[in-house]
């Protein structure tokens, strides 16, 4: 998809974007493109502007900005911020809920606001102009193009009004300087989006049985899988049903998806990760991936998509996020080195039952691996422990790094498995469903194997359940949030000591800095300003 979504994205932001954006709050950048008079006339160009779409979701995390995954890992209880000793500190601003950590850092998530909107401008102008293609009476086509369009948007507003809550909601392609918009309007949109999505993509349009030609595509399954998420996170965190959908709506669309017999549970855990499941072999330098599920595994609902970048000349595919969670400085296959960040909480650590298979297949243990030549004076928040499952990868060598060119931050190709099939049995579980001990079994059996102890259903052991099966997958402060305030609060207040550079020192995230920020990260100071104050700061971040 890589050649095509960049011809796209140069084609697109020209004269389809209405003049300079640089006044504009949301400051999206300009670029070459063909006339709007040449384009959107033929069911292929739909094709490739909805092509175009799928590039400027990956672009939110590909672009380099603060991505919605890695906050969502630091501002949770399973990691701390970490980076290095010399950077600076707004992985901790956002770990402690805090901008005293960093003061001078009111920028944090501009790259992140604009690439979002930049991927919602995108969508937008696909949809504005679906009316005026020539679909030759293609009904099915249509449908499937618009259905694919909403749910990219669904998407990304839904990432948007997690981290921010109080975003502007515009539903065509304009730059218009608008306040921000009423939370559950963003949310009835999202639902409204998915609702189109499952009832209009082909259900036959991207069978799992060809994923190795359709992977990554927006599926009918996906969105109500996406939709149950919806349901479950603004249920909890508001405390009501007023968004367009229930919770048997909610359920029935995820036992739709059991039920497709398009899904299963790969066998082995840790095979669904590369840094788990790949062998070095230093004889040849090579590494035995023989083990690894693979992209489109049968476990997959829906992955953000990623490529090897060969070069710098505006190719942008790679997944940059996993370069931040690599061993500071430090190759030692299979794990390849990074910045250091989302050092793993020790009393996380301790958590993890030791016959739980996740536990190794989720968290490198630094000693127990025997990782030697270990910088710790270049190391933040250093607690013996860091991510595996998004790890990037290296060979034996010890000094090359996997994909594409070799490039450390570009040619990370691992996708981001949004939606999997475990949260699917577990949703349903906890949304009541009649084989709920059913579902809740068998993500624990593939856990625990020979070792595993029947436990019953509820939702306290389902919410724990999750904390170990979707550790550092950006989905635990979401499933933590959504359980009221004060309960996210207590649950994310902490104290634990650690090492920076060398220097012990403590880490404290406190109840009251999170409930003044009610959960929700810092809106751009330059998005306000660019504004001219029609944006207003969220609580607790001025």
């Amino acid at each position: 998809m890589k050649k095509t979504s960049y011809i796209y994205h140069s084609m697109l932001f020209g004269s389809l974007i209405l003049g300079s954006c640089s006044s504009s709050f949301l400051d999206v950048e300009p670029m070459t493109s063909v006339l709007e008079s040449n384009f959107y006339k033929t069911v292929a160009d739909a094709d490739m502007a909805l092509v175009g779409c799928y590039d400027g979701y990956q672009r939110t995390t590909s672009n380099g900005s603060q991505s919605f995954y890695l906050t969502a890992e630091v501002a949770a209880d399973n990691c701390f911020g970490g980076t290095g000793t010399t950077d600076g500190r707004s992985f901790q601003a956002i770990d402690r809920f805090d901008i005293a950590q960093s003061q001078s850092d009111n920028n944090i998530f501009d790259g992140t606001w604009s690439d979002y909107y930049a991927g919602i401008f995108r969508c937008n102008t696909l949809l504005g102009k679906l009316d005026g293609t020539d679909f030759s009476g293609n009904t099915t086509a249509r449908a499937r193009i618009e259905g694919e369009t909403k749910f990219l948007r669904a998407t990304m507003y839904f990432d948007l009004v997690r981290l921010f809550e109080n975003i502007p909601l515009l539903t065509s392609p304009a730059n218009e300087n608008i306040p921000q918009s009423d939370p559950k309007a963003i949310y009835q949109l999202i639902v409204s989006d998915l609702k189109f999505a499952a009832a209009n993509i082909p259900a036959t349009a991207y069978p799992k049985s060809a994923a190795a030609t359709n992977d990554g595509r927006a599926t009918p399954f996906a969105a109500k899988a996406l939709l149950a998420r919806v349901y479950l996170f603004y249920a909890g965190y508001y405390g009501g049903e007023d968004i367009g959908v229930s919770k048997a709506e909610a359920l029935a669309g995820l036992e739709e998806v059991i039920n497709s017999g398009q899904f299963a549970l790969v066998a082995d855990f840790k095979n669904l990760w590369p840094a788990a499941s790949y062998i070095p072999n230093a004889s040849n330098n090579t590494l035995d991936i023989s083990k690894y599920a693979g992209k489109g595994n049968a476990e997959v609902v829906f992955a953000q998509k990623f490529n090897n970048t060969s070069n710098y000349n505006g190719y942008v595919d790679g997944n940059r996020w996993v370069v931040f969670l690599g061993l500071r400085g430090k190759n030692w296959s299979p794990y390849g080195q990074g910045w250091g960040a989302c050092t793993v909480s020790k009393k996380f650590f301790n958590e993890f039952d030791n016959m739980d298979t996740r536990k190794t297949a989720s968290i490198i243990d630094i000693d127990g691996e025997n990782i030697t030549g270990f910088d710790l004076k270049d190391q933040r928040e250093y607690t013996g422990y860091t991510i595996k499952k998004y790890a990037p990868t290296a060979l034996p060598d010890g000094t090359t790094n996997t994909g594409g060119d070799k490039d450390m931050q570009l040619s990370q190709d691992q996708d981001y498995f949004v939606i999997r099939y475990a949260d699917v049995l577990l949703m349903a579980a906890e949304l009541g469903s009649a084989n709920a001990q059913k579902y809740f079994d068998e993500v624990r059996k593939r856990a625990y194997k020979t070792n595993f102890v029947p436990l019953a259903v509820s939702k306290n052991n389902i919410l724990k359940e999750r904390k170990f099966e979707f550790a550092f997958e950006g989905i635990r402060y979401w499933d933590v949030l959504r359980q009221g305030l004060n309960n996210a609060a207590a649950t994310l207040e902490t104290t634990e000591d650690v090492l920076s550079g060398s220097v012990p020192e403590k880490v404290t995230v406190t109840k009251e800095r999170f409930l003044t920020t009610k959960g929700f990260m810092q809106i751009p100071n330059k998005q306000i300003t660019l504004s001219n104050g029609v944006l207003k700061q969220n609580a607790g971040w001025n």
